[in-house]
Formats: C-alpha cells, structure tokens, sequence
C-alpha cells in the first residue's frame, strides 16, 4: 500500500491532511505525507470548558454504563486493527507487527478496562464511636489531560482513557506532534464507539494538535486536574512541578534505561532471544527497551559472542517488507544524537560492535545496532538515548550486579536471567530492584495488562494503568454515618452545653 492508500483506510481526508500549519513526515522514507491542521492556542479555555461540562454530566453516570462505552471502543478498535496499525507503521516507523501489536493493546486494556467499570469500589471502615460506621469512597475527579509520545503514539492514549473514562473522567489528548495522524484516526474511531453509545455528553473526548503552547495550556489549566505524560525526563522535569504547584495531579511516565542481568546460571539461548528483542524492537525507542547488559564475568565474553553475530544477521529496512526486524528511527536528529552518543561512549573507553548508519536502505533515519562493551557504567551509560545502543557490564557478585543495575537516575523497568530461586527472590526483593517493574526470566516488557504500568525515581513514579492505577484519576473520600440516637464524640471527649 502507498502512504496515501494508508491514509485512506484510515478514514482521514484530503481536507484532514491538507492546508495546515504541522508538517508531517513518514520515518519510512522521509516523505511530507500530510500538512494538519493545528489547535489554536486561544480555542483551549474553550476546550477545557467543554471538557468540564460533559464531566458534570458524566461523573453521574453508573461506573458500568461508562464501561459499556469502553466496550464498544474495543470493538471498533478490532474492526480497525490492520488500518490503524498500518498507520502506526507509516507515521512511527514500526516493523507491521509492532505496528498491529500496539493496536492490540488498546483492545486489551478496553478489556481491563470494562471489567474494572464494576470493581471500583471503597472500604468499610470499624468505627471507635458506637452506633457509627464509617467507609472509603472514590468519586469522579475531573478532565484528565493526556500528553503522549511518539513511540507509542495511540497505545499510551488508550491506556490513559480507558481508565479516566470508567472513572468517570473526560479525556484531553494532546499527542506528540511527530504523531498526529495516528491520533486523529483513533479519535474517528472513539467518534463512532460514542455514536454507538448514544447518549455521551459532548466534549467527552477531545484531540488537541499542536506544539508546546497547547501542552502548557493543559498542564497551567486549574480545570483539568489529572495530567498524565509520557515522554523524556526533561519534559517531566517541567511538567511535573508545574501540575504540582497549582494542586494538580500528575501521572508521569517518562524515559527508562532499562538493565538485564544475566547470572551464571541463566538460559543463555532464551536470555539472547530476550536481549535482542527488547533492545532492538522499535529500533530501540521503546521506553522499556533494554539498554544496560550486566552480565556475569564467566559468561560475558560468550554472551557477547553470541549477540554480536545475531546483531550482524538482523534484517533492517522498510518496516512494511516481510521479515524486516529493525526499522527506522524517528527522524535523522535522533540518529545523529545515537552516532553523537556512540562516539561519546568510544572515547570513555568503550568497544563498540555496529552503530552506524545502515546501508542499502533508502530514505529515512536507518541504523545498525550498537552492542557497546564498557569498562565501568560512565556517564553515558547513565544517560538514555532513545536508539537501539545496548551497553555491556561485567559483575562478579550479584550485590555488584543490582547495585550497578540501581545505580541510574532512572527506574522504569529491570530483569534478570537465572534458574537459581535465591538470585530471582533477591531480585525482587526489597534489596533487589528500585525500579517500577522487575521480571525474571522475561525482559523488561511491561506490556502485560493488568500490572500498574509505570516506573521510580526519574521515570516519574506515576502509574498509568493496570491494577489499583484506577485511584489516580479519582478523588477518595472518608464518610462516618451514625445511625444512632446520640451524638458520641471522639476520643470520649464531653463537648456539653
């Protein structure tokens, strides 16, 4: 299919894609597949207030009733599967597969999504008064704005909304602006879910496009008291404390920089299966993407071995060709912020295996893997670079190995390959791990529905969805009844008059 072919069978318009002020490119060839229209900063108090209006409206609505929307979401999202992930592939360069697997996300957290409609529920509490009972309820909070990212440009969105539309909250999306297409397209399909649904208020969901100026007006905004971001550290280290100051409420997931380790006793053939996929998959631009290889001493000169020649064989290209397994970075600064960083890590003493511009591939920001042998974690090594660079530690004692694998600003995802029970359980344990997910025999995925995705330290602490993550796009309330004739204070403090 050509782009403008996807475009179609996405439903977006010539008059969509046409006379707008934001330009976008297809990482796949450098193409300008379309010019959209932007958001005009002046417009968003008005977006805001329609968001609060359809939230006065919504918040009474029985929890179930709002999952039935969501289960209708996830039904038009299955009809769509092939045409928006097809998208996802044009706009953000992954390989078909990741492109229809992300899809297949936002189906599964719909999914979650509609059964927790029916578990949102509060505690009863015992009371030190007689005659008294008194209880935990959670109530709708308000509109939730979300800022997504360009490496999973419709996954975080859904992830976000599922659970702040169940809880009784409006959704403000602000994608990435490397990604507006795929958001225009999920939000068509929303459209036809509240079709469906008939009687959501208007204004429930909104898409705004746009810079940074439509991103402030969601995070300054006292109306809009949930923001949830995804992306860089650097963006969180402003947004954070700015939702913050006027008493908002942020969910922040923002970069990883993720380890492995790998002990003596590991499957090696399932551990290489594990590295090369979360370190290369989505051409390393996942936020759990495996960056950090620390790996015992008796075994690292063979597991190095071992992945230097499946790095050599990994097909790179046209994410859409048949059996292509490395496609194209975002856009030609990324790559050269990847070589920058690879020169870096070579002058502080590091052996590096591929890392170069890849060749033969037409178009577009393509490279090489870059395995990088390092004689100490440097400064490099703790900071992330969003391309597929995976760094190689030795370790000698497993406390070396977890206080190496701690020992980076960020904390989103961790792992460790071993048959040898005590290593795992020291791993998850309290002196193992600091980071927000910690697998074992598993990579640094934290794709699997149902657990509170999100990450420690700079990766934000916030939980974007699964489990409990409900409680963050609502608002708890304690409530003490007495259903009693008199009036017992607390404490038996006598208050008579």
């Amino acid at each position: 299919m050509t782009h403008a072919d996807v475009l179609q069978a996405a439903g977006l318009s010539a008059a969509e894609l046409t006379g707008g002020t934001l330009a976008v490119h297809s990482p796949i060839d450098g193409a300008l597949v379309a010019h959209v229209h932007e958001t005009n900063p002046a417009d968003m108090p008005g977006i805001i207030a329609r968001s609060q209006a359809a939230f006065r409206a919504w918040r009474t609505v029985p929890a179930p009733r709002r999952g039935e929307l969501i289960r209708l979401l996830g039904e038009e999202l299955r009809a769509a599967k092939a045409e928006l992930g097809a998208l996802v592939t044009l706009e953000a360069g992954k390989i078909t597969s990741e492109g229809l697997g992300e899809v297949q996300e936002m189906i599964d957290i719909c999914d979650f999504a509609v059964g927790l409609s029916r578990q949102i529920y509060g505690l009863t509490i015992a009371s030190e008064r007689p005659s008294h009972r008194m209880m935990e309820t959670w109530h709708p909070m308000g509109p939730c704005g979300v800022i997504s990212a360009f490496n999973f440009p419709v996954a975080v969105w859904s992830w976000n909304a599922a659970l702040a539309l169940v809880c009784g909250d409006p959704v403000i999306w602000k994608p990435s602006e490397k990604t507006p297409l795929t958001a225009m397209a999920s939000m068509k399909i929303m459209e036809r879910a509240l079709a469906r649904f008939g009687d959501a208020p208007e204004g429930l969901v909104q898409l705004v496009v746009g810079g940074p100026a439509i991103g402030e007006a969601l995070v300054n905004s006292k109306d809009v008291p949930i923001i949830s971001a995804t992306g860089s550290t650097r963006m969180g280290g402003i947004v954070g404390p700015k939702v913050a100051a006027r008493w908002g409420r942020p969910i922040l997931e923002l970069g990883g920089n993720n380890a492995m380790i790998v002990a003596p006793s590991a499957d090696l053939d399932m551990a290489v299966r594990a590295i090369v996929f979360s370190a290369v998959g989505t051409a390393g631009q996942r936020c759990t993407t495996l960056r950090r290889l620390i790996a015992h001493h008796s075994i690292k000169a063979d597991l190095v071995a071992k992945l230097a020649k499946a790095y050599a064989s990994l097909p790179i290209g046209d994410p859409r060709a048949a059996g292509t397994l490395i496609g194209p970075l975002i856009d030609e600064a990324s790559r050269a912020r990847m070589l920058a960083q690879i020169d870096k890590a070579r002058a502080e003493g590091g052996t590096v295996h591929g890392g170069t511009k890849a060749e033969g591939v037409p178009g577009g920001a393509y490279v090489s893997p870059a395995l990088i042998e390092m004689p100490a974690q440097t400064e490099s090594v703790r900071e992330e670079t969003f391309a597929p660079i995976l760094y190689v530690l030795g370790y000698e004692t497993l406390d070396e190995a977890i206080a190496l694998q701690n020992d980076v600003p960020q904390g989103l995802s961790s792992c460790i390959f071993t048959l040898n029970l005590r290593e795992a359980e020291t791993f998850l344990s309290a002196a193992g791990s600091d980071c927000g997910i910690a697998n074992v025999n598993i990579g640094p995925s934290g794709a699997e529905i149902g657990g509170a995705f999100g990450g420690e330290k700079e990766t934000g602490g916030g939980r974007e969805s699964g489990s409990d993550a409900w409680k963050g796009y609502m608002r708890r309330q304690t409530n003490t009844i007495n259903y009693g004739a008199t009036l017992p204070l607390a404490q038996g403090v006598k208050f008579d008059f």
